[in-house]
């Protein structure tokens, strides 16, 4: 895994193939094959290992004030794919793996999604938020980021200071979850 995820980030997505990463880890393509069952097996470990890496930033810590536990964990999340673009890209984009994702990887996908939920629903318990679904409301926000923080990683911000306006986002939609009807 460690020698795919050089290849990912060294080379790119396409990059990714079974003879490449035998190559950087130093075996046989067949050892390759024996572990992964070929290069679908190896991109669906390879994303499984980003969507465990991105839940366990947005799960970070458990902060007791609900508003400090939502912004920590859109803040977490931006950490997360600005420190591993390449896994980021490759997990959203589908850039390397062209049929539907394997049970495993929408598995781990929708784990780092309930994280957000369940930090929404701390927060609807709490009394943050105005009363609502807590996955609708996790998928306004994870919207949200999600665009923000692809558009900072694809060099598309037109604003000079990307944290001041990432967190400028979050406060925003924070009040906006606050006063919705």
């Amino acid at each position: 895994m460690d020698a795919a995820e050089r290849v990912l980030v060294r080379d790119g997505p396409g990059a990714v193939t079974v003879r490449a990463v035998a190559v950087e880890a130093g075996v046989a393509p067949m050892g390759v094959y024996n572990r992964f069952g070929g290069k679908d097996g190896l991109v669906d470990a390879l994303l499984t290992r980003g969507f465990i890496g991105l839940q366990a930033a947005v799960a970070g810590s458990e902060e007791a004030d609900p508003a400090q536990r939502l912004l920590g964990s859109g803040v977490r999340y931006r950490q997360y794919a600005l420190s591993h673009p390449a896994h980021y890209l490759a997990m959203f984009d589908n850039a390397i793996h062209q049929d539907t994702q394997a049970d495993d990887v929408m598995r781990c996908a929708r784990a780092s999604f309930d994280e957000l939920v369940g930090h929404v629903q701390y927060a609807l318990v709490g009394g943050l938020l105005a009363a609502g679904d807590p996955e609708e409301i996790a998928q306004q926000i994870w919207s949200t980021v999600h665009g923000a923080v692809q558009l900072e990683i694809k060099g598309m911000l037109l604003v000079p200071d990307a944290d001041r306006a990432y967190h400028a986002l979050l406060r925003t939609l924070l009040a906006g979850l606050r006063a919705r009807t």
